[in-house]
């Protein structure tokens, strides 16, 4: 008998509207279908190959120790984690992976917050071909924003999260500034009466905060987007086409991706990006291994060097931050600040890539978490990461 999309899903697919596609049951659909509900661009991989899934049974069986009631294997803790997809590297090679029912190893899957550091990397991209200087003032990209919180702040300080910025990153609130940011981004339905913003007028009329520019670690996603405006307008390129051209086809990417876009077609350069977990994951070790790939220097490795070594810890705890004490934060990616080197990308709902140069792995994790955030989640998924990457593979 034919499966139809209740069947698969749960729920008939007239179910996921714009108003409902980020929140459970039907982000498990939307997160892989983000382009039937938002308009998006591609990046084109050279030659996309599909791939075919790897069997993984007696990795998912394995006992692992977490603090999880419930989860004492893998298979049971990513089931916990609201997993989709999950893919293990060790030295450049898949170990282990694992896709839930309603996903699969070629969805390409919407990444969140990892977008912020995806951009990043086309920015040192850039920045390595004296394009952008990061030192340089934002207007000096953008003299437009001169009346907004980035008129005196640096684009090192946007690239940091150091902006002082009068914004609160509030998911679920349906009435404040981050669900008109949502709005202008084409993410949520319009509402009724209120003017038509595109991304980028949205931007320039956010006000700046009391404390200086360059202060504690401030996370405001309007930040990575700003990142995208002004990366189109200095080299006067589609993002979507700059990230084909400088990482996606020198990297040897498997699959097309794709970047939600507005109303006129900027980039939703902050959370917009979607692609599968083996590519995401091959980002990952592109950046473990100093940053080339099939004979060709791709990312710099002065700016791998320099994200993975720098950033301010004394302005990541001044940020009030719970999650990696030891932690840094520099050119939108995280740094554990632990022995083993461990840095990372992290998007809300459950999306992770997680790189240990120490042991040579690399992992990710996309998922439906109904919760955006949910701070112990996180302290358990990040637990769990160390443990995979001292399993013997």
């Amino acid at each position: 008998m034919t499966s139809t999309f209740r069947d698969q899903h749960g729920f008939a697919r007239s179910d996921v509207t714009l108003a409902n596609w980020r929140t459970a049951p039907f982000n498990r659909w939307g997160f892989q279908n983000a382009r039937d509900l938002v308009p998006t661009a591609e990046i084109r991989a050279s030659r996309p190959d599909p791939e075919e899934t790897i069997a993984s049974e007696a990795f998912l069986a394995t006992r692992v120790e977490t603090d999880v009631e419930g989860a004492a294997t893998v298979g049971e803790f990513l089931d916990y984690a609201h997993t989709d997809g999950f893919v293990v590297l060790r030295d450049g090679r898949i170990v282990a992976e694992h896709y839930a029912p309603h996903a699969d190893v070629n969805a390409r899957h919407l990444i969140f917050s990892i977008s912020k550091s995806m951009t990043a990397i086309i920015s040192g991209i850039l920045e390595a071909q004296g394009v952008i200087d990061p030192d340089r003032l934002v207007t000096h990209y953008l003299p437009e924003a001169g009346g907004s919180a980035y008129g005196t702040c640096s684009y090192r300080d946007v690239l940091d999260m150091r902006v002082s910025l009068d914004f609160e990153e509030a998911y679920l609130d349906p009435l404040g500034a981050f669900a008109r940011y949502r709005r202008a981004t084409l993410w949520n339905p319009p509402e009724p009466g209120a003017p038509t913003e595109t991304l980028a007028s949205f931007l320039m009329t956010l006000p700046k905060a009391q404390r200086a520019h360059g202060g504690p670690f401030f996370y405001a996603s309007p930040n990575s987007d700003l990142l995208g405006v002004i990366i189109e307008r200095v080299t006067g390129r589609r993002f979507s086409d700059l990230m084909s051209e400088l990482l996606w086809q020198p990297m040897g990417a498997k699959n097309d991706a794709y970047v939600t876009v507005d109303a006129i077609g900027t980039p939703r350069c902050a959370g917009g990006i979607c692609m599968t977990a083996r590519d995401l994951a091959r980002v990952g070790e592109l950046l473990r291994t100093g940053g080339a790939a099939n004979g060709r220097q791709i990312v710099p490795e002065s700016w791998i060097a320099d994200m993975t070594t720098n950033g301010d810890h004394e302005a990541w705890v001044a940020g009030l931050n719970t999650m990696l004490p030891n932690g840094r934060y520099r050119s939108q990616w995280y740094q554990s600040g632990e022995a083993d080197g461990a840095f990372c990308a992290i998007g809300i709902h459950g999306q992770w890539l997680y790189v240990d140069p120490s042991t040579k792995t690399v992992i990710v994790k996309q998922s439906s978490q109904p919760n955006p955030l949910d701070d112990e989640l996180k302290q358990d998924i990040f637990a769990f990461f160390r443990l995979i990457s001292a399993m013997a593979f």
